[in-house]
Formats: structure tokens, sequence, C-alpha cells
């Protein structure tokens, strides 16, 4: 479920024009296109659709104003109180793991790039983004998520007029959930990292939760999935609940700076696989390459020799990840497009390339501050390489591509105009408030030729296929669903990128890092 002009050479692939001169550019397969992008309305863009995946009762601000009030009854038949937080896709559940991934990566955008997103006037949208998944999660503690995937999917309706089970699903003691324990904990301490200044008292509140989620989802091991059997046909783990548990006590580490949480991940890193897994993909189920960059990146002063020695293990398995992406590793390397998109598989390809680039980012940058290179087995590569290669991919998302298409939606001349989304496809409920029935949304709605009527603005879809070519159509959801964990990660990329665009363009500033086109 859940996987048109521009130059001339765009549909002739061996007559691409490459918009950088650069050093040792024979690791990359392909080279961007003679394009430049503007990643600030990028940025704004992204953080647009975020309203569009709100649930319960919208705020007077709202300002995707096709939606309405939804869900406002969640959690009434436990006798709780679950209105809130983000439908996940283009269905109207709103599944715990995944929305806890969508804040984690919405926070760590923010806590390596918020002067960047401040400077593009965005920071308040950003922290409106995180606070509404956090303040959910407050009232979620310990309820992993709301609807039934069954019945949901047997229905094609607007959010507003959902008629489909509501039944929340929670896990216990008795039926222990460590992914989305720890998950939610992770996505709750490096929130607490984004408050800690223009909240200080929200960001104790979510520290509070992280500890206390840590420790339930540590102390009661089990896998989700086998305590709430609805989650395996969407969210199946099948990298268990280890990874989780390393990334939890990561940003917990990052958050409080408790020992207590680094010598968890040190002491467990070599059999819970942090220390020995390597890795081709970040995703919402596979959290190795995120851990091992976070752990790659703490200090080693004051660190005992075994710790040295783990942390330098971290890393190892971290630039393995990276090398593989930038196609430098003697074996194992992340799949491309003939075009030069990274590519993991059929299913919502896209959210596997925009989480590794803020992993690219973010370790460039790292690089860049500590005078360090990244040695693969076929050579080594500097900060500068490394950027160049994540704006080749950030460029064929926005366009440069074989298609000419922005695969992030809204933006840009051409994008998909038929999102495989429940909301965005039917008629905007301020338009009409006539109910749209469960089989109604079917007919009438899904099965339309036409455009959808509402533009998910800020919504990265799945992505062309392994040759380059994507079909526009509404029921192709493997390239047209769009998740909310797609665009969270463009944000600290986007924040990045433009920030760099606007010092380029700069007499008076000194750039870190100049991107040319030619």
């Amino acid at each position: 479920m859940r996987e048109q002009k521009k130059c001339n050479s765009l549909t002739h692939p061996k007559r691409f024009i490459p918009c950088f001169l650069a050093l040792a550019l024979s690791i990359f397969t392909a080279l961007p296109f003679c394009r430049s992008f503007d990643y600030g309305d990028a940025l704004s863009k992204s953080l647009l659709y975020f309203e569009a995946q709100r649930s319960g009762h919208l705020p007077y601000g709202q300002r995707v104003r096709w939606r309405h009030h939804s869900g406002l009854n969640d959690g009434l038949e436990q006798g709780v109180d679950l209105v809130g937080g983000y439908y996940d896709a283009g269905d109207n559940v709103k599944f715990g793991l995944p929305m806890a991934y969508t804040i984690t990566l919405l926070s760590w955008s923010v806590v390596e790039y918020g002067d960047e997103i401040a400077a593009a006037g965005e920071f308040d949208h950003a922290l409106q983004a995180i606070k509404w998944g956090t303040d959910y999660f407050i009232k979620a503690h310990p309820h992993p998520h709301v609807g039934d995937g069954e019945t949901d999917h047997l229905c094609w309706q607007r959010p507003e007029d959902m008629t489909t089970s509501r039944r929340a699903y929670k896990v216990d003691e008795e039926n222990p959930g460590s992914e989305v324990a720890a998950e939610t904990a992770a996505a709750m301490a490096a929130a607490s990292i984004v408050f800690r200044e223009v909240n200080p008292h929200y960001s104790h509140l979510l520290l509070e939760h992280a500890m206390q989620l840590f420790e339930f989802g540590e102390k009661f091991r089990g896998k989700y999935d086998e305590s709430i059997e609805v989650v395996k046909g969407y969210y199946p783990s099948a990298s268990g609940y280890k990874d989780e548990l390393l990334w939890a006590a990561l940003w917990l580490y990052k958050a409080t700076d408790n020992l207590t949480y680094f010598n968890f991940a040190i002491q467990n890193g070599e059999s819970f696989g942090g220390t020995t897994w390597a890795i081709t993909e970040f995703s919402w189920d596979v959290k190795y390459a995120g851990l091992q960059l976070i752990a790659a990146m703490f200090p080693e002063e004051g660190k005992t020799e075994e710790e040295k020695q783990t942390l330098q293990q971290y890393r190892s398995k971290a630039e393995f990840y990276i090398c593989a992406c930038l196609n430098m590793n003697n074996s194992t390397n992340v799949k491309r497009t003939p075009a030069g998109l990274l590519y993991t598989r059929r299913w919502n390809n896209l959210q596997y390339v925009s989480n590794g680039m803020l992993l690219l980012t973010a370790y460039s940058d790292h690089l860049r501050l500590t005078n360090q290179m990244l040695y693969c087995d076929t050579g080594s590569i500097g900060p500068h390489e490394i950027l160049l290669f994540v704006k080749s991919q950030i460029d064929y998302i926005l366009g440069a591509n074989p298609m000419g298409v922005s695969y992030l939606v809204g933006y840009g001349p051409s994008y998909p105009m038929r999102v495989h989304h429940r909301g965005a496809s039917t008629i905007a409920y301020r338009d009409s408030k006539v109910f749209v029935g469960c089989m109604q949304g079917y007919h009438s709605w899904l099965g339309r030729q036409a455009s959808n009527p509402n533009i998910l603005v800020g919504a990265l879809v799945g992505g062309p296929d392994f040759k380059d070519g994507f079909r526009d159509r509404r029921t192709n959801f493997a390239q047209l669903e769009a998740c909310t964990y797609n665009t969270a990660s463009l944000v600290g990329v986007f924040a990045k990128f433009n920030a760099l665009e606007k010092d380029s363009s700069s007499p008076s500033d000194a750039p870190d890092i100049e991107l040319k086109h030619v």
C-alpha cells in the first residue's frame, strides 16, 4: 500500500548537461541537469503539507483550506481523548510508528538546521508541525494508533466523512510494542531539544514522556506487530525493535547528556546490531543507518578506550551506508536508475532517497566542521562532494529528471495531479458538505480521470520506477501515494540548500560551499 518543459536534453540521457564542476565526479553515475531550483519555496511547501495531514480540530490559522475538522471522536470508545495527530499517508488511519518517525525526522531537521529554517521565515511553521504530533503523543501515551486499516481501505472517503472503525489499539505489559514505544520516545526526546529554548516547560514535559516510554519499551520487550496484528499488512516490523531501542537511547543521550542512555548504546551496540549491521537503507522500519550516524558524530574526548572503540565501530557502519549511496563500496551499493536516482524498491522509493539525504547532509556538515574526509573502499571524498551528490538527488526530485516532473507536489510547472489521497482526490468539504459514502467515493472520485480537485502541496510521492518512468494515475499507489515521513526529512535538506544558495548570491558573505551552475 505504501509503496513536462525543461532543457532539450531531458529526453536524451546522453546529452545531459552537468550543473557543476567539481572534484572526482567519476563516482557519480549521473549528474544533475542544467537547472537551478528555489529551495526556499520547496521548504515552504514541504511544511505546508503537514497541515493537509492533520487530524482533529483544525486551528484558526490552518492554511490548507480544503481540509476541515475530522476524527473528533477518536478514543471515545475507549474513554480517552485521542483527537489529533496525523494521517500517515493517503488513508485515514493514524499509525503510531510512522507518525513518531515523522516527528523524529522533523525534529532532527530543526536540531541540525534550525537557523537556516528560521532565516527562510519558516521556523514557526516547523515548530507547529512538530507540536501537532507531540501534543498527540502526550495524549496517546501509551496508545500507538487509531483506526482500522482493514476497514479503512474498504472505503474511499474524505477524513471529514469517515464511517470506518476508529478503534484505538494500545501496547502494555501483556501486549508489548517496543518499536512504537521507543520510536515515540525518540520523537519526544528529539522534539525536547527543539523546544528547549523556545518553550522550556513543554520541552521538559516531552522529556519526561520520552524517558518513561523508553523505560517501558526496554523493560517489556516485544514486537509491536505481534501485539497489534492489524498493522502487519501496513507497517510490519521487519527489523525488530532493537534498532528502535538504540535509536531512542541515542536521542535521549543527545537530549539529556545522561550517561545511562549512552552506556545503553555502548553496551548493547554489538548484541543489538548497532555496531555489526551494515545497512543500505534508512526508513521508518530500519533505523540502523540513522542511529549509527548519530553515534558516529559524538565526540570521543573524555571517553574510555572501550567506548572509543565502540563509537568507531558505529562510525564504520554509518560510513558504509554513506559510501553505498555514493557507489563507493567494493561490493554492496545502493542501486540507481539510469538517470542516477537512488533506487531501493518499487513501493514508495523516494522515501529512501529523502530520508537518506538528511543523513548525508548532516554527516557532510560534521566532516566539514571537524575537518575530516570520508574514506570508502574505492577512495576518499570530502564534505563538498557529498553535498554535491545530495544536490543531484534533491534536484532530481524537484524536476531535473527524464520525465521533467517535480515529485514534490505543487512545486514547479509540472507535478503529479492525481495523488493517491482520499482527501485531495475528493471535493473539498468547504465546497460540498454533502456526505460522501464509503463506496460512493470509489465510484465518484477514485476512478476519475480528471486531476484531483485539491492540490496536496508539499507531498513527496513515491516517485519513478527503476527506469525513471512514471505514470500519473490515481490507482498507481506505488508511485502516487505520499507519506508524512517522505517529506519530513526534506525540511532540513531544503533549508540547508536554500541557505547555501543565499550565501552564494551574497557578495558580503563567504559561503562554506559554493554550488555553481554552469
